[in-house]
């Protein structure tokens, strides 16, 4: 039986994936990889199929992907993985330290991959408020254990947030475990929009989020880049 179960969430990610998955290849069979399709309409499927352990479609949406992927786990404990984040080779040995230390979640600090130098400022960035908050987000592979995360009843299926929505509910059950050792995650959001931009476009959807704006339309601001009307 694996030990964990890696969840990753897909969509149109046929540039890069098989890349990516060939990576996590040396985590098996310790882990079970699992990948869950939100309807991509490029080869993200077909390329997948001999590099993990299931496939499945589901309707769009990263919260309910996971969601999916969650419930055909067979491990003790869940990963969640970004199709453009990469784990330190250790990762497995370093999350179950976490789980003999007596946490029950926990995420990694990031390292953001591009050309800026500003995006080693906004990882750092991350990585403290994340320190400092307990909030962990999706883009630093959030660890869980799968009894606690079924006891929450996984993720608020919103289109934004989702991670920020469970992180404010684990954080209930105890304090998570911040893994110093970075996982590599692409910085190309950032770089699309400008990394300032985006920055403050992010600081500014989290603002409107916790004065209860509606994640769908945070979501379509997200996607688009901008700070108002889509």
């Amino acid at each position: 039986m694996a030990e964990i179960s890696i969840i990753i969430p897909t969509y149109n990610e046929e540039v890069g994936i098989i890349i990516f998955l060939t990576k996590l290849q040396a985590f098996r069979p310790q882990c079970e990889l699992i990948l869950v399709d939100g309807g991509s309409d490029d080869d993200t499927v077909s390329l997948v199929e001999d590099l993990v352990d299931d496939v499945v479609r589901s309707d769009k949406g990263r919260a309910l992907q996971m969601n999916v992927g969650a419930a055909m786990a067979s491990a003790p404990i869940l990963l969640f993985l970004h199709a453009d984040t990469c784990l330190p080779s250790d990762a497995i040995e370093t999350i179950q330290q976490s789980k003999d230390k007596g946490f029950s979640w926990g995420r990694f600090d990031i390292k953001l991959t591009g050309k800026s130098a500003v995006l080693s400022l906004v990882a750092w960035m991350m990585n403290k408020r994340s320190c400092l908050t307990g909030i962990a987000t999706g883009d630093q592979a959030l660890f869980v254990d799968k009894a606690l995360f079924e006891q929450l009843d996984g993720f608020a299926e919103i289109s934004l947030m989702e991670d920020i929505e469970l992180s404010s509910r684990l954080k209930k059950h105890g304090k998570p475990y911040c893994i110093k050792k970075k996982v590599l995650s692409s910085g190309r959001r950032w770089l699309s929009f400008g990394v300032v931009k985006t920055v403050l476009l992010m600081w500014w959807l989290r603002l409107r989020y916790f004065f209860g704006a509606n994640p769908t339309k945070l979501e379509q601001l997200y996607r688009k880049g901008r700070f108002w009307k889509v």
